[in-house]
């Protein structure tokens, strides 16, 4: 389910996080653009508008959102954290080829962890790679034209 800004907003006032003009747009980003931004991309799709804007500030206020349970860090790659503002529990797989994420529907909790019995469990993630269906035709189609 799409929390909206509005909803985050109280959240973050329940939470007594301070509401600045950054960290709102900010978080106003990932509610309208939920591909799964890096910093880089944040901090560039907002820095003409907020053009005081640091990529610090981008830092710790998606720190702070995360520590509040409102945003979700994803590690698919090893040297690139994403940012998800959906945070209940679903997978994602990321296409190799073009590099889009897309989140899917899945029951991380029906996965058996017989083997972690006595650990305790801080985050849950599932991650997939491969090629996704539009790139699957180009690939196919290069090929039938060679």
């Amino acid at each position: 389910m799409k929390r909206s800004y509005e909803e985050l907003t109280k959240e973050l006032k329940m939470k007594n996080i301070r509401l600045s003009h950054q960290r709102l747009k900010v978080l106003e980003y990932l509610t309208i653009h939920m591909d799964h931004p890096t910093v880089d991309q944040i901090y560039n799709g907002l820095h003409k508008e907020i053009p005081t804007l640091s990529k610090t500030t981008v830092y710790s206020t998606l720190s702070a959102l995360a520590d509040a349970g409102l945003v979700r860090i994803i590690n698919i790659e090893d040297n690139e954290a994403r940012y998800d503002i959906r945070v209940a529990d679903h997978g994602h797989f990321k296409c190799e080829s073009c590099g889009t994420i897309y989140d899917f529907q899945a029951n991380i909790d029906s996965l058996t962890t017989v083997d972690l019995k006595r650990f305790d469990i801080k985050d849950k993630n599932l991650y997939f790679k491969g090629c996704c269906p539009t790139c699957l035709v180009g690939k196919n189609e290069a090929s039938l034209s060679k």
